[in-house]
């Protein structure tokens, strides 16, 4: 069984906040969308494969706080059986969220789809910012591998992050298929929605062009051919958004993850 679970949590964001808002918004996709719940190999997505555990709260917005509850929440949920698909939020809820996985898989490799590495030592000196889950991921040791796909914005620091942590990087400039055979399990995937090019994509607090189609992405999740064990889609932002189309992206997106995931 998959459990999807909303974190609704922004307060990491560095530049926008309204990522906060997208779990409600991902979900009513599922009703008052133009799409169905099959997936592209035929699977319905329902009830019967997929519960919906609903949003979490939170007692205040403490980005310690935020960070514990998450993990302990994600840790409880993967004791109880069954794996997760979380919708943020911001990237910053991937830290706990992998960080309780690591504890339930060990030799997790992680796959992340992002303009962004999120490889920052610190930014804005919050450790836990949504620039920097990564960088506190491989600090932990958490992972067998990173690999990140569809980057366009390195600085120096964060080139040489990747190259501390030794993280496989495909630069978006770069990118081809051929990744994707060399993918090892237990895989866990995280999903910036900016790594889509905007115009495929409009609602995302960070507009970075020059990024992937839908298409391109959707037939990168269904090329995986080792088991995926969990994922997150992050970073929609439906204060930017354009008549819900990138709440129906999301929601897609979603649907072809969790059919990947009962492979």
């Amino acid at each position: 069984m998959i459990k999807l679970l909303g974190i609704p949590f922004d307060a990491n964001s560095s530049f926008l906040k309204g990522p906060a808002q997208a779990p409600p918004l991902i979900r009513q996709m599922d009703s008052d969308g133009s799409a169905n719940v099959f997936s592209e190999n035929g699977l319905e997505i329902n009830k019967s494969n997929l519960t919906d555990l609903g949003d979490m709260t939170f007692e205040n917005q403490n980005p310690e706080t935020v960070y514990r509850a998450i993990k302990q929440r994600v840790d409880r949920e993967l004791e109880d059986g069954g794996n997760l698909i979380c919708l943020g939020g911001d990237h910053s809820i991937s830290f706990p969220i992998i960080e309780a996985y690591a504890s339930h898989y060990p030799g997790l490799h992680v796959l992340h789809f992002d303009a962004h590495p999120d490889l920052y030592h610190h930014y804005d000196n919050n450790p836990f910012s949504h620039a920097s889950p990564f960088a506190r991921i491989m600090e932990k040791g958490l992972t067998a591998s990173l690999t990140q796909v569809g980057v366009r914005t390195l600085t120096t620091h964060l080139r040489e992050q990747g190259e501390r942590f030794r993280v496989r990087m495909f630069e978006m400039k770069d990118l081809g298929y051929d990744f994707l055979q060399t993918l090892q399990a237990p895989l866990y995937i995280s999903i910036d929605m900016d790594v889509l090019d905007p115009a495929f994509a409009p609602g995302v607090s960070h507009h970075e062009p020059g990024g992937m189609s839908t298409r391109e992405l959707i037939t990168m999740i269904q090329s995986i051919s080792v088991p995926v064990i969990g994922a997150d889609i992050v970073e929609y932002n439906p204060t930017r958004d354009l008549h819900n189309m990138t709440a129906m992206v999301a929601y897609k997106i979603m649907k072809e993850i969790a059919a990947k995931m009962m492979d």
